[in-house]
């Protein structure tokens, strides 16, 4: 009796130690100290946009540190002593002598669809008065590119809808593709032609401003907002007069943005306007930091800054989603010089240009592409068929009148088929001329191409040259539906649809020869244009006036 009465006693004690071990384990889960040990430095040195820090003996490179104010700074230069700080917003109510504490964590930036439509600056704060962005999902700036064997070939086009850049020097998704030129010779209007083009196309876009005047942006957003390409944009922002560190960052924030949609199979379209900006402001970051200066001052890694960036556009494979990211960087050039430092990183960088031309601007051939300067090294194998059957005998004809034109200029006397030759080419030129804000579809591209191929328009003035355009366009919408399928599919373009495609803009012509066709006139307009501009030309002067002297005069 005796030993039952024990074991109760036991295992009563044992229950109620278990019951006591137990909520004090509890409690000490659930209990959290009023004070927590963290890592605190102090500013010790001020400058722009960088700040020079003591302590914080374990920081890590890159990782983002917190200043009074609520402003953020990337730890970029990691000494023994000190650490230099990128700062990521308004400095200047910062002191020597403030605290700095660390935040464990790298710079990242919100992702979703509910950016879309949004304007925001580099580190996802909203700019445009429409509250919280409503999104959880973040993502680092910074972030590896996509491995070789993720990678698919560049296999689709994206239409630019620019008639120049479509027909002769295409872009596929996943291209990266420069856009370089002197200062105002129509950049931004390419890159805001093709964002404009893309509706209902399925493509998101994203616009990158990067160091641009406030003026300017307002004006880029307002033209968005009027064409309804903010229904499938977003706008990634930073103004000149801020921090140069928020220039740094803003290609990479926009990068991750973009990155989030390709990895859900979609096709993403990014605008970095511009990345000459970009390197000045590393180059400022870098010689405050005191990095040594290379060619030009930029710092020896200014290649492989753009290089992660540009790399981080590609098209992935099937099994990954297939989704697509395509670059059009900008790059602004000093007098026409394409052989400076950056412009010439970035042409190794990327897989093709476009180079606008200030001579083409200022004689009114916009937009100003020199297509003899201008290649897309990928984007051939993704242009559509129907553009591969008209456009190779059209880069033969443009570039034979390229040069025509430039011997022609010497006076020099041209006989009647080099003269038909530099006609047929003026008149490439006026229809590869193009609005701004005006982009066109693909099949009277198509269309306008065919007629140029044809020599439809040699007869007409080049005064009249943009009427006729116009009107070989809209007689693209009376082409039947099966022969605009077969335009937009990748089949070859038939004898038959050519021939149809053909008759049609001959036919819209016909206003111009009301009693004649185009080709009916084509030798008379040729022959009269050779005896114009033979009679007008310098060189015949001399010899004409020595043909009217008398013969001993002659042989004087």
């Amino acid at each position: 009796m005796k030993s039952e009465v024990d074991f109760i006693k036991a295992n009563l004690l044992q229950t109620t130690f278990d019951d006591v071990f137990s909520s004090m384990a509890k409690a000490r889960a659930a209990f959290t100290p009023p004070f927590q040990a963290k890592e605190v430095g102090n500013i010790i040195r001020i400058t722009t946009g960088i700040a020079i820090v003591s302590g914080l003996p374990n920081v890590g490179f890159e990782e983002l540190l917190s200043f009074p104010g609520g402003i953020s700074g990337i730890a970029f230069n990691v000494d023994e002593n000190e650490i230099g700080v990128v700062l990521l917003g308004d400095y200047w109510h910062l002191q020597v002598g403030d605290e700095v504490e660390r935040r464990g964590n790298v710079v990242d930036v919100p992702v979703g669809d509910a950016l879309i439509g949004r304007i925001i600056n580099p580190i996802g704060e909203p700019l445009d008065s429409k509250g919280k962005l409503l999104t959880s999902m973040r993502l680092p700036v910074e972030r590896p590119s996509a491995p070789i064997m993720d990678r698919a070939p560049v296999s689709v086009p994206l239409q630019t809808g620019i008639k120049v850049i479509d027909a002769l020097v295409p872009v596929g998704r996943g291209q990266r593709e420069l856009i370089l030129g002197d200062r105002q010779t129509g950049k931004t209007a390419i890159a805001l032609d093709t964002i404009l083009n893309q509706k209902d196309q399925n493509v998101i876009c994203v616009y990158c401003a990067i160091g641009q005047r406030a003026s300017g942006v307002a004006k880029v957003i307002a033209r968005l907002r009027e064409k309804g390409a903010l229904a499938y944009t977003i706008v990634v922002v930073t103004e000149g007069n801020e921090p140069p560190g928020l220039a740094y960052i803003a290609p990479y924030s926009a990068t991750s943005i973009a990155e989030y949609f390709m990895q859900k199979g979609r096709d993403v379209l990014i605008v970095y306007d511009d990345l000459t900006h970009h390197a000045r402001a590393y180059r400022e970051l870098s010689l405050l930091l005191r990095r040594p200066p290379g060619r030009e001052a930029f710092p020896g890694d200014i290649f492989y800054i753009h290089s992660r960036l540009l790399e981080r556009a590609t098209h992935l494979r099937e099994e990954l989603g297939g989704g697509s990211l395509t670059a059009l960087p900008i790059i602004e050039t000093e007098a026409q010089d394409i052989s400076a430092y950056i412009p010439t990183n970035l042409i190794s960088i990327t897989d093709g240009q476009i180079y606008l031309s200030p001579s083409l601007f200022e004689l009114g051939v916009l937009p100003a592409v020199d297509v003899g300067k201008s290649v897309s090294r990928v984007g051939g194998k993704a242009q559509n068929a129907a553009y591969r059957a008209v456009t190779a005998n059209l880069k033969l004809a443009y570039a034979q009148f390229e040069e025509l034109e430039t011997f022609a200029r010497f006076g020099a006397k041209l006989d009647d088929s080099t003269l038909k030759i530099i006609e047929h080419g003026r008149r490439i030129r006026a229809c590869l001329k193009q609005s701004e804000f005006s982009p066109v579809s693909m099949v009277e591209q198509i269309s306008v191409l065919l007629a140029l191929t044809a020599k439809l328009f040699d007869d007409i003035p080049l005064t009249d040259m943009s009427a006729a355009e116009h009107l070989v366009r809209v007689s693209a919408a009376e082409i039947p539906v099966e022969i605009t399928e077969r335009l937009q599919s990748v089949k070859t373009l038939s004898k038959e649809d050519r021939t149809s495609i053909i008759e049609l803009a001959r036919d819209a012509l016909l206003t111009f020869f009301p009693s004649d066709r185009p080709s009916n006139t084509a030798s008379n307009s040729s022959s009269d244009s050779s005896s114009d501009s033979s009679s007008d030309s310098p060189s015949d002067l001399p010899n004409n006036s020595a043909n009217d002297l008398p013969n001993d005069e002659k042989l004087k």
